[in-house]
């Protein structure tokens, strides 16, 4: 069991690498015309961006800032065997953040997100405490890094929802999107523990509310989940009840003969194209649901989709190389990712620290 379980958690962090890669070349097309006017009708792997475009500069296989920021994660948990707060900030602050000057255009990968640069504003320019810098932004970036807190806590939901909440809030304070990330790390802990992207899929984590065993309130008891003062609650509880639900729903609309987006990487324009939480989870989840044992079409549905097809992606990257591990990605895709074998080996260290 754990061998296996071990497996699904190298499937899930290797599938967010290779979802975020592989949209480093067509990023932020929302304009399908020109996406298959430079990368063809169907895009089938790595490519490097046009001059001009987000991550110029970049060639094929590598990671933008996303995929940086993940490994920033993914090391702090290995070295720290577990989530240590002031370890990852000290990384962010040390390792990224002299990186970056508060503009979109800079950085790792040539591009910074909304998020990351007002807490660079707020922690470099106005030297701010770490406490005191998240912002307001809907997009995923939290989720993209917190994937890997919920990879190394799948078999403990305590510890698994309050880190991932305190990590959220380090940059995003909206109740919202914490509550969202800490339902996306909730699911992605189900997959890894043998779970399926289904109808069903809410059904665990639902009796983790029920027993007290998420530090959230369920929506209609409004008992509180007791404090587990080994992590600190920053975070205040929030109500994720309604996050996993629609999870459920969206697979469920995945496997409904009678409900078909055909061809399936159109899901975007359903949901949405651009980058806030609300386009792209739906998306994710309904990929890792219809593709629940194809990594290759789900992450392929997610970037020829266009718009923010690099975190579509990667969330649904996570998700099904969750479900059919490691051994279910393509050769391919793993031997064309940069650096593949050295994160390769990170990876292989945070699964083999995960509890049974």
């Amino acid at each position: 069991m754990a061998g296996a379980q071990q497996e699904r958690a190298m499937g899930a962090i290797m599938g967010a690498f290779i979802g975020e890669a592989l949209g480093v070349g067509p990023h932020w097309y929302y304009d399908l015309k020109e996406l298959h006017r430079t990368y063809g009708d169907w895009i089938d792997d790595y490519t490097t961006p046009e001059p001009g475009r987000f991550h110029h500069g970049l060639t094929a296989g590598q990671n933008s800032q996303a995929g940086f920021i993940l490994e920033l994660m993914l090391r702090s948990l290995v070295e720290c065997n577990g989530y240590d707060e002031a370890d990852f900030c000290q990384r962010v602050d040390n390792d990224l953040f002299p990186l970056l000057d508060g503009k979109p255009r800079s950085g790792p990968g040539h591009y910074t997100s909304e998020s990351i640069r007002h807490a660079w504003k707020r922690r470099v320019a106005e030297k701010r405490p770490w406490h005191d810098i998240g912002g307001a932004a809907d997009t995923t970036e939290a989720m993209e890094r917190t994937l890997a807190i919920a990879v190394r806590y799948a078999a403990e939901p305590a510890r698994l929802s309050q880190a991932i909440a305190n990590n959220t809030a380090l940059t995003q304070s909206s109740e919202t999107m914490l509550s969202m990330g800490v339902g996306y790390g909730c699911i992605l802990a189900c997959l890894i523990q043998g779970d399926t992207m289904d109808a069903q899929i809410y059904q665990q984590p639902l009796k983790w509310l029920a027993e007290n065993t998420l530090a959230f309130e369920p929506v209609t008891t409004r008992q509180p989940a007791p404090d587990h003062p080994e992590l600190p609650l920053r975070a205040q509880r929030h109500i994720v009840r309604d996050t996993l639900h629609a999870a459920s729903d969206i697979a469920a609309s995945a496997t409904d003969p009678a409900i078909r987006i055909k061809p399936a990487w159109k899901v975007s324009h359903l949901y949405g194209m651009p980058c806030a939480f609300y386009h792209q989870l739906p998306a994710a989840y309904y990929l890792a649901a219809r593709f629940s044992d194809d990594f290759e079409s789900a992450v392929l549905h997610a970037i020829n989709g266009g718009g923010q097809n690099q975190s579509r992606a990667m969330l649904a990257g996570a998700l099904v190389g969750a479900q059919v591990g490691l051994a279910g990605i393509p050769e391919r895709f793993l031997d064309g990712l940069d650096r593949s074998a050295e994160i390769r080996k990170l990876t292989h260290s945070l699964a083999s620290q995960m509890s049974d």
